[in-house]
């Protein structure tokens, strides 16, 4: 048996498998979801979706996942794979970076709820800091506390 190569962050997010998929939400869930459907995203789709965040702005991953279940017209997307997709894409960026890509997919303008940075993200807390400063944001307390429009 030969060594498995590690995948790229880029191959992670091009293998959508078999996603996005339409799903009930189950009984037990829809206390905390509500009734109806849910979208399952797939990672280059949450990608696409961050794309469109543009300069001066931030999101969060639960009006990312509003604009997804929209699109799929779903009561709502599911929230672990949006945000492990959207953790991905951040990390397929920051390959990209390295690689000598210019235009990269802006993964510094998602924030955690509350608008807090999300010390999972590429090089960190100090790293999502500086490029949203770098954006004109103000962050204090690892919290942006003003988005200022491009």
């Amino acid at each position: 048996m030969g060594a498995r190569t590690k995948k790229t962050w880029r191959e992670k997010l091009c293998d959508n498998k078999g996603l996005p998929r339409i799903v009930r939400i189950p009984s037990h869930q829809e206390k905390r979801w509500g009734k109806g459907t849910m979208v399952i995203p797939a990672p280059a789709e949450v990608d696409q979706v961050i794309r469109t965040v543009r300069k001066g702005r931030v999101t969060t991953i639960n009006e990312l996942r509003t604009v997804l279940a929209q699109r799929h017209q779903a009561s709502t997307a599911c929230p672990i794979t949006t945000g492990i997709f959207a953790w991905i894409a951040a990390h397929a960026a920051a390959e990209d970076e390295a690689a000598g890509k210019k235009r990269v997919t802006p993964w510094w303008r998602v924030v955690k709820e509350g608008r807090k940075l999300n010390p999972k993200f590429p090089g960190g807390l100090d790293e999502h800091r500086r490029r949203l400063e770098a954006e004109g944001h103000v962050v204090r307390d690892d919290r942006v506390v003003e988005v200022r429009p491009a």
